[in-house]
């Protein structure tokens, strides 16, 4: 196996990616614990520092900008003060074209995580989940149509926030037929047989199980989504147990290569984002498949959300493939 990481690179920032989806606050607490509370069976977590930093569609956004690529990110936030800090935060990146729309009603999802010694103790969430109105939609579909026409390929990521109606699905994934820009889907359940005819569609295990039925075995079962959704590639993240890819009427698994798992948050962000830039720069789906777990393994190496960059991208596809194979 070659992957030659410059040659690589030199395509990575020649690709335009349009990234449609939920964008989220991801917002940390660090500490330690030393003790349990006497009011109740739970850890005491004494506070330390505090961050945030781009979440959900906006981390895949940020993966594809590390590695080199040019970057739309379409989402919507709410009229707040984590609204105004998640947009300023993604100005920083001269790759990434923000558009994010203001909406009046609802907040700014926010994900909390409280971290202690190194590992999590629990994640609030602040969301509205209702769909998004039919203005929004409006204001969403004047947006998204010059863009698609000037991108390589379109990545939705959907959490599950309201934005995606199934509308704005539809109407999105005709846009890519239309111009010929092929369609990449993190699918949430409640939308599953919304996301046909796409380029590829990646779900957890978790979440195809939950559509296909929990006593559905692999590969069988993977053949019979992808012919549903009439999907040219179906994934299947697996954690720890790797990915599953179906393609051409041909079945792979491929094992996960993190040299060690601390956290798996936004793993299957960088999955998306990693397998969208390398299909659209023209490797074979397996390829894609390999270069997106080799990032994911790397990224949950890390404790909380941390995209890919050239830097780490580099040292654990040299890490895992001998000098020869340079």
């Amino acid at each position: 196996m070659k992957f030659n990481f410059e040659k690589l690179s030199k395509s990575y920032r020649k690709k335009k990616l349009l990234v449609v989806g939920d964008v989220i606050l991801d917002a940390y607490v660090w500490g330690i614990v030393d003790r349990m509370s006497p009011e109740a069976p739970v850890p005491i977590v004494q506070s330390g520092e505090h961050g945030q930093q781009p979440g959900g569609a906006a981390n895949v956004a940020l993966n594809l900008t590390n590695l080199g690529a040019k970057v739309s990110l379409v989402g919507l936030v709410g009229d707040d003060d984590e609204g105004v800090s998640l947009t300023n935060a993604l100005s920083n990146d001269a790759n990434i074209n923000t558009h994010l729309l203001v909406d009046q009603g609802r907040p700014t999802t926010i994900k909390t995580r409280v971290i202690a010694n190194g590992h999590h103790v629990v994640r609030i969430d602040r969301e509205h989940l209702d769909p998004i109105r039919t203005e929004i939609v409006d204001q969403l579909k004047e947006i998204l149509g010059p863009l698609v026409q000037r991108s390589d390929g379109i990545i939705l990521q959907d959490y599950n926030k309201g934005l995606f109606t199934k509308e704005i699905i539809y109407w999105t994934i005709a846009k890519g037929k239309e111009y010929t820009v092929p369609v990449y889907v993190d699918p949430k359940h409640k939308n599953f047989s919304c996301y046909k005819n796409v380029r590829m569609i990646k779900p957890n295990l978790s979440e195809f199980r939950s559509y296909v039925g929990k006593d559905m075995e692999l590969p069988k079962s993977g053949f019979k989504l992808k012919n549903e959704l009439k999907t040219d590639i179906l994934l299947v993240t697996k954690g720890a147990k790797g990915i599953s890819i179906f393609h051409d009427h041909k079945y792979e698994s491929i094992e996960t290569k993190a040299r060690a798992v601390h956290d798996v948050s936004g793993a299957g962000d960088t999955v998306l984002g990693t397998f969208a830039l390398n299909d659209v720069c023209g490797l074979s789906p397996k390829d894609s498949t390999i270069l997106a777990n080799l990032a994911a393994g790397r990224v949950c190496e890390e404790v909380g959300i941390f995209p890919i960059n050239q830097d780490s991208f580099k040292e654990i596809l040299y890490h895992h493939y001998s000098s020869s194979d340079k």
